[in-house]
């Protein structure tokens, strides 16, 4: 066999993530995409008034229009999961930011209410789907260890775009109108383009080249006898057995892995989510018209929310540094379900809350409480599922917030017309908060430790995440290298003069280089394969 056929036998390595180098060029793209997705279904609003006036419709019928945008962005998960499955993540965000931004431009063109919910509302919203998803899938592939302060990071792209964009509308407004603003809208959301093509895929490890390189020259080295020949002989056998042993693994690939259900930590989270989608935004959206109602002026009412915005901006990635101790992260899971009774409990606590300087005071506590939960909320899924099947596990979540999202503001709305009463609305979506956190601690407490006790799963880690990818890659490692002394073993002149051979080669063409990564002095009586596979791990 020739050695440019060798070179083709072997296939692609799975990178371990970087955690920086292009990745914080990645965590950029992801910081500026959240940003956009999380706060533009709130920054249009503030064209509302001047869409009711050209249209002759109510608040409620302009209101649709964010409530598709984010329909669409949780709803379309799973069909985002399959294209990403499917084409990969940079050629998905491409598209989606062609999709956000030519919604955009087509609603300044539009005549009626029903043309703005078709274009801004649910081209823009999948659009910007098509860029969420794939986003936070890259960023899990090119951190790990860093991982939850890169969530952090890239979650607080929200708060700061929000703080951003509510103003800039307000100015594009005035001097453009509403279709201008559109306009110029949809332009700035082509820079999820730019984002999109900064999402390269890791570089293959070229590793598997330099142990096929290693094993042509410990061909050359050893005696041409019967027993070299039977050992390279082997050694060729076992590298085309995990070949297709691959093979049959990629084939079996899945567009959208429903195999994750069986994953109890993951059926817990989903439930835990649903249940705190249907209270956790009621309050921010309600807001600011029972501050108007309670007596405050509109523009303090306004900056209401930019208190929440600017505390928010500090509590991501503060929460994000934090969960990322060693002595935290194995209990993110339950950091988790603190920060998400905080939130609850402040949602309680306020609902008498009458005076100006009372909401501030509940602004403050929100903002921490609700940017621990933004920080962490992908960290525990990437946790609980890992990285190889969170793009089906994202979608599916995404899918099952849709329906908490489309229910919770709606109905809270309602009982608002039907009670006039805004304190009860605090009361039950604080206590629907502190439900799902209860619920989240208490059963990942209960079923995943049992569960643990009786079986340990390698795609169920415990509720904390547990160690980290590297880890897991290094034990691997360690059960390779017991593996390798069960099969034969070379004469010791021969073994012992090949492999010094072969150092005083790597040394010579590869100065510089860390030990580890290279082939050392091994013992005569060492195997073959420690020779030639050393460059492998």
């Amino acid at each position: 066999m020739g050695r440019a056929d060798a070179e083709t036998d072997h296939l692609p390595e799975k990178m371990k993530p970087p955690d920086g180098g292009w990745g914080w060029i990645v965590l950029l793209g992801c910081f500026v995409i959240t940003g956009f997705s999380y706060a533009f279904p709130k920054a249009v609003s503030v064209y509302f008034k001047e869409l009711m006036y050209d249209f002759h419709v109510g608040y409620s019928d302009t209101a649709w229009i964010s409530s598709i945008m984010l329909a669409m962005l949780y709803g379309t998960g799973p069909a985002c999961s399959i294209l990403v499955n499917q084409f990969g993540c940079r050629p998905v965000m491409l598209v989606g930011g062609l999709l956000a931004s030519s919604g955009m431009i087509l609603a300044s063109f539009t005549t009626n209410i029903i043309e703005l919910y078709l274009t801004a509302g649910m081209l823009t919203g999948l659009g910007m789907s098509l860029n969420f998803q794939p986003s936070l899938i890259m960023l899990g592939s090119y951190f790990d260890k860093r991982r939850p302060l890169a969530n952090g990071l890239a979650a607080a792209g929200s708060p700061v775009f929000l703080s951003a964009l509510s103003p800039l509308g307000q100015v594009l407004l005035e001097k453009f109108g509403w279709r201008g603003g559109f306009l110029i809208m949809g332009g700035l959301l082509l820079n999820c383009c730019t984002c999109g093509a900064v999402m390269r895929p890791l570089e293959v490890s070229m590793k598997k080249k330099e142990k096929v390189q290693d094993k042509y020259e410990a061909k050359e080295m050893l005696p041409m006898g019967g027993r070299a020949e039977e050992i390279i002989s082997t050694m060729e056998s076992t590298k085309k057995s995990k070949k297709a042993k691959k093979k049959k693994h990629k084939k079996k690939k899945k567009l959208l892995d429903f195999s994750i259900f069986k994953n109890r930590g993951f059926v817990i989270y989903a439930i835990a989510k649903f249940i705190m989608v249907l209270g956790l935004f009621v309050p921010p959206i309600l807001l600011v018209n029972y501050a108007k109602d309670t007596g405050v002026p509109d523009k303090d009412a306004a900056f209401l929310l930019s208190v929440i915005g600017f505390i928010d901006i500090f509590a991501r990635p503060s929460c994000g540094m934090f969960a990322g101790l060693k002595w935290v992260r194995p209990h993110v899971t339950y950091l988790f379900s603190f920060a998400m009774l905080f939130n609850g409990l402040t949602d309680i606590f306020s609902a008498k809350a009458s005076t100006y300087t009372s909401l501030i005071i509940f602004c403050i506590f929100f903002g921490i409480s609700y940017g621990m939960v933004g920080a962490l909320q992908f960290e525990v899924l990437m946790a609980i599922i890992g990285s190889q099947k969170f793009s089906s596990a994202i979608g599916l979540v995404l899918l099952i917030e849709a329906f908490g999202v489309l229910i919770g503001p709606p109905s809270a709305g309602l009982l608002v017309d039907a009670l006039k009463k805004y304190d009860v609305i605090f009361y039950l979506a604080g206590s629907e908060v502190v439900l799902s956190s209860l619920f989240l601690a208490i059963v990942s407490y209960c079923c995943l430790n049992r569960g643990k006790k009786r079986t340990s799963q390698p795609e169920q880690p415990p509720p904390g995440g547990g160690g980290s990818e590297t880890e897991e890659a290094e034990s691997d490692i360690q059960e390779a290298d017991d593996h390798l002394g069960d099969n034969h073993y070379l004469p010791h002149n021969a073994g012992g003069d090949a492999a010094n051979h072969l150092t005083e080669n790597r040394n010579a063409d590869g100065a510089g280089r860390p030990d580890a990564e290279g082939t050392v002095m091994i013992p005569g009586s060492c195997h073959v394969d420690q020779i030639v596979e050393r460059d492998s791990f």
